[in-house]
């Protein structure tokens, strides 16, 4: 609470006493008349909790603050509101278009998509002279938001430290000036709730039987293992990247010029489009040896590419490449991706340019079944799908896929699913009938090139 940051983010296990934090700090500008505050949950029914707690809290410090149900708003005093609200979808946000919050919290923050969270930037602002703005969230690992709220404030910096972010402005008379925003983690476990474990001693031995994955999440505040996670197979260990055993990610190699190769291709323009190469040994084994994302660099933000480009930058690669170049490659792609809608479709756009596709089976279940098959380890420690180092955004954003809350079979296709997307299609392109090959010594690692 007494972090000067732009943004902060609380938390990152349970009971840390998150909610409290975020009520305590919405009260802390309420003696201003015109003082406007916002708490978030993704739907108004997870409000409940918090509203409950706030008659608590709220009534406690400011006898005279009022609860209106029916516009979930707390009125104080001086005039100042505190309001409750929801983004279920997000199309929602603007719900609160030219509205002013001087205050901002997101509760559970990875519900939320980075579309939602960055939308209410512009609502953070002044309803008179002498407000602070700035925004605050609480989180859990988990969730359909983990990818981006993980990027955003996890990666970047060691807990509280400040990360502080540039923006360039272009002022009105042409000049360019520099602003800075800052932001920061600030973490919470269950062992710093010290009430919480005099009262109910009995939580930690709860969170301490939990599953080894949400036990990690909930308990230790473990952001690369979180419940709902659809990969649980998957393994990123640098010290096997040479020997390649117990890991999907290796070091690159020079590929044989018997293996085939396999372009997939996932559109996109204003959400980012993929490209991955991959190779097949001749045990049928799976590498992504390339990548082109089309991310501007802000969470699921596309680079508005066209077709025509996206295609000449593919051939600049495969001319460059050693591992391409000269190599015939096959291409596949979601059948939509033909269609016309009046007009070209991007398949034929990218055929004037020299890059061609075939159609990809596009089957969901299937397509995941085959991903799941290729993950598994063999009892020496070797899977059938590869991941060169160098593949970046790959190696971010497929182990932070999540299932669809509504069809809990399937990936949440709101999270960042397009390198996914077509890397099922190339399995699809060479799918796998049985689920292993027999066991390599695990002693000497595993040589492609050797076998």
């Amino acid at each position: 609470m007494a972090r000067f940051e732009d943004e902060a983010l609380y938390g990152g296990a349970a009971g840390g006493g998150k909610s409290d934090c975020a009520l305590a700090e919405s009260l802390r500008q309420v003696h201003i008349p015109y003082y406007r505050a916002l708490i978030l949950r993704k739907t108004y029914p997870q409000l409940s909790e918090l509203t409950d707690r706030s008659s608590e809290l709220f009534r406690a410090a400011y006898p005279g603050a009022r609860y209106h149900e029916s516009k979930h708003v707390w009125v104080f005093p001086s005039g100042a509101k505190i309001y409750f609200g929801s983004l279920q979808h997000t199309d929602d946000r603007l719900n609160y278009q030219g509205k002013r919050y001087d205050f901002i919290d997101f509760d559970e923050l990875t519900q939320f998509t980075w579309d939602e969270y960055s939308y209410l930037f512009s609502r953070n602002r002044p309803n008179g002279a002498g407000t602070r703005c700035y925004m605050r969230a609480q989180a859990n690992p988990g969730g359909i938001g983990h990818g981006w709220v993980k990027a955003r404030f996890i990666t970047p910096a060691k807990p509280m430290t400040t990360i502080w972010e540039k923006h360039a402005v272009r002022m009105p008379d042409g000049r360019e000036q520099i602003m800075w925003r800052s932001r920061i983690f600030v973490p919470s476990t269950v062992f710093d709730n010290k009430i919480l474990l005099e009262n109910d001693p009995g939580y930690l031995t709860r969170l301490a039987a939990l599953p080894e994955k949400e036990r990690r999440a909930l308990l230790y505040g473990d952001w690369d293992c979180f419940a709902g996670q659809v990969f649980t197979e998957w393994r990123n260990d640098p010290e096997h990247y040479r020997d390649r055993v117990g890991t999907h990610v290796i070091e690159p190699f020079s590929i044989p010029q018997s293996w085939r190769v396999f372009r997939g291709f996932d559109w996109g323009y204003t959400r980012p489009f993929s490209v991955g190469w991959y190779a097949f040994d001749q045990d049928g084994r799976m590498y992504r040896i390339r990548e082109l994302y089309g991310c501007s660099g802000s969470p699921n933000e596309g680079l508005r590419w066209g077709a025509e480009q996206i295609a000449r930058r593919i051939r600049e690669i495969e001319a460059d490449d050693p591992n391409l170049r000269g190599r015939y490659i096959t291409g596949v792609a979601d059948p939509a991706f033909r269609q016309k809608n009046g007009g070209e479709s991007i398949a034929e756009i990218m055929e004037r340019e020299g890059v061609y596709w075939d159609k990809a089976d596009n089957s969901r279940m299937a397509g995941k079944a085959q991903m799941h098959a290729r993950l598994a380890f063999d009892r020496g420690g070797i899977p059938m799908f590869y991941v060169f180092s160098t593949c970046r955004h790959f190696i971010r954003t497929f182990p932070e896929l999540v299932y669809d809350s509504a069809d809990v079979e399937d990936i949440d296709t709101d999270g960042e699913d397009h390198i996914y997307d077509e890397c099922r299609y190339v399995a699809m392109a060479h799918p796998i009938v049985k689920k292993q090959q027999p066991k390599i010594a695990v002693s000497r690692g595993f040589d492609p090139l050797a076998r």
